[in-house]
């Protein structure tokens, strides 16, 4: 029975539960702008199309489906959709994609449960908190008695709304982001918990006034995140979650938090304690002390040499599609190119027009190719080169953890030992069949360059003689000095003295 925006439970009722997804990574700073036409290109499941496997934001979609085979609720699915990576989203295609979950949900009532996949960086025009505003649209629409729960990226904006319409939010704790799915079923066991009476969440927010992010491929950040999990479930701590945040963003809430959801108001200052505590470790890590070596063009080949084995992966960070750029940099592929006697190879580059061209031509050909340097200044001068198509494909599908990824029709191109691969889709490098399914042999190369931040980490490791980070200069603003924010809240290390060290 439902009165008004309250469920009144009767005994025997079994739980409804409502889900979706909505999610992009905004790069405030990005030329690339998203319209709708790039939600329904990159991922768009409506209503019970969504696939067996989860996408990064869309886990919750999975780990209801799974619950529902277990616990025996009703489970409601609304649309499931995901943009690249990119800058503004446009407002007609936030507005279009918030209201037409919101309507699915208006007419799932009543429901006990609403769950979403989001990712935490969304900004539209006219919206900088899109999460924060959709999930304020769904407390109204779902009143106080009704448990909301959502899934972050780690690198989110965490907002006082947020917090305020949300019962539980759950951030990613790997980076790379190898738990996607694990953080979306600790989500469903806690907003079942909740629905049932078992617990009652109440959330505390360190703000760290600064960037302190992290990766856990390595130390500190993977002892960090062992910790994190060991503290879950015992002395009134329910979830422990950090926010990296997105640097990328002149939003007023960037930066680091850290959020501890606890059980009651008699744990409410456990939690707050907790956030704080963690929160200033992280600040005592320093830059030195969390981040790894990230080296210039030149620098990487001369380490390259200097290491033993093969290949020695670099990972272009400030080039990764992932991180809303387009991913077709030229400056490490002019480097290489300097150096011919090195067998190395590139990708995946961004160039939908370079790709349509060797594909006509076919494998085996050699041919005259203008290819990437085409988006912004930063990504250097188109390169014009008589390339020989070394392999192409109609949809290069690679994996990433467990969901799928595709990067479009794409081609594989050399240049005596380098070899190149270009996509049309832009999405970041997750794994070797990005290189291998077009026949360049990974074994054979010297130095291996992926367009990724992080998260080709855990599919190349196996390969690698050795990981490294790479510098080429952007176009992701990676200095954050020298950016010019206008909206960041201050104080903001290292803009600013941290107020708390």
């Amino acid at each position: 029975m439902w009165n008004g925006s309250r469920r009144v439970r009767r005994l025997g009722d079994t739980l409804r539960v409502f889900v979706a997804s909505l999610a992009t990574e905004t790069n405030t700073f990005s030329p690339l702008f998203v319209d709708r036409t790039a939600f329904e290109t990159a991922f768009y499941c409506p209503p019970g199309t969504h696939p067996d496997t989860p996408t990064l934001c869309s886990a919750p979609m999975v780990a209801a489906r799974r619950r529902a085979k277990t616990d025996g609720y009703t489970l409601i699915e609304g649309t499931a959709t995901w943009a690249e990576p990119a800058g503004l989203v446009s407002k007609e295609a936030y507005e279009s994609l918030r209201d037409e979950i919101l309507d699915q949900l208006r007419a799932a009532m009543p429901v006990d449960i609403a769950v979403f996949g989001l990712h935490g960086a969304m900004v539209a025009r006219g919206y900088d908190d899109c999460e924060g505003d959709l999930l304020k649209c769904v407390r109204e629409i779902v009143g106080p008695d009704v448990v909301v729960g959502a899934e972050l990226d780690m690198h989110h904006h965490l907002t006082d709304l947020r917090v305020k319409s949300a019962d539980i939010i759950v951030g990613f704790k790997e980076f790379p982001h190898t738990d996607f799915l694990a953080r979306a079923e600790d989500l469903m066991e806690l907003c079942l918990r909740a629905a049932r009476g078992e617990i009652k969440p109440v959330t505390e927010v360190f703000d760290c006034h600064g960037f302190a992010g992290f990766m856990t491929s390595r130390e500190p950040g993977r002892s960090f995140v062992d910790r994190q999990l060991a503290m879950e479930g015992k002395d009134g701590i329910l979830s422990v979650s950090v926010t990296h945040g997105f640097g990328a963003a002149d939003v007023y809430d960037v930066g680091t938090k850290v959020f501890v959801i606890a059980d009651g108001e008699a744990n409410r200052g456990k939690a707050k304690a907790l956030a704080e505590k963690l929160g200033r470790e992280i600040l005592g890590w320093g830059k030195g002390g969390a981040s790894p070596p990230h080296y210039k063009p030149d620098e990487a080949i001369v380490q390259a040499l200097k290491e033993p084995g093969q290949p020695i992966i670099f990972a272009d960070r400030w080039d990764s599609p992932g991180g809303g750029v387009a991913g077709d940099s030229t400056v490490m592929i002019r480097k290489l190119m300097e150096h011919p006697e090195i067998p190395s190879a590139i990708g995946a580059l961004w160039d939908p027009i370079a790709v349509t061209f060797c594909r006509a031509a076919g494998v085996g050909e050699t041919i005259s190719l203008r290819f990437c340097g085409k988006v912004a200044a930063t990504s250097g001068d188109p390169i014009d080169a008589e390339v020989t198509v070394k392999g192409v494909s109609d949809d290069l599908i690679i994996p990433f953890e467990q969901s799928l990824v595709s990067l479009g029709p794409a081609a594989a191109i050399s240049i005596g030992n380098l070899d190149i691969v270009l996509v049309t889709g832009r999405a970041q490098t997750f794994s070797p069949p990005a290189f291998t399914k077009l026949g360049v042999d990974l074994a054979s190369k010297k130095i291996v360059v992926v367009k990724s931040s992080n998260h080709f980490y855990a599919a190349f490791a196996p390969i690698a003689a050795k990981i490294h980070y790479l510098d080429s200069g952007g176009p992701f603003p990676s200095d954050i000095t020298k950016v010019n924010w206008v909206k960041a809240r201050r104080p903001l290390s290292p803009l600013d003295p941290n107020p708390w060290l």
